[in-house]
């Protein structure tokens, strides 16, 4: 009987330990997007003319679409960590219908 509260308590704890990872993670992405927009506010403010301006916030705005391209593979990546934990905890014919 103590095998059914063990394997819920370890999978809490890994499951604990990914959204941390998660959260981390994400922190760090916030501050490099931080970074991203103070940057791109100083090359603008920089610039002589408006086919200048342009050009770099076309840079920037290459580099943001870059990023959101990433944040969906990241995402996608978590989910799919979160998804193999659950997955594994569940013992065989777990789900009502499943025999």
């Amino acid at each position: 009987m103590t095998a059914r509260p063990n394997a819920a308590t370890n999978l809490q704890q890994e499951l604990l330990e990914t959204y941390e990872q998660a959260s981390r993670t994400w922190l760090e992405r916030v501050k490099s997007e931080m970074e991203l927009w103070s940057e791109l506010a100083t090359k603008l403010s920089a610039t002589r003319s408006i086919p200048e301006a342009l050009g770099v916030y076309q840079k920037y705005a290459a580099q943001r679409m870059q990023m959101a391209a990433e944040d969906g593979r990241q995402l996608f990546d978590e989910c799919r960590k979160v998804a193999q934990k659950i997955t594994q905890a569940m013992p065989t014919g777990a789900f009502p219908g499943n025999t």
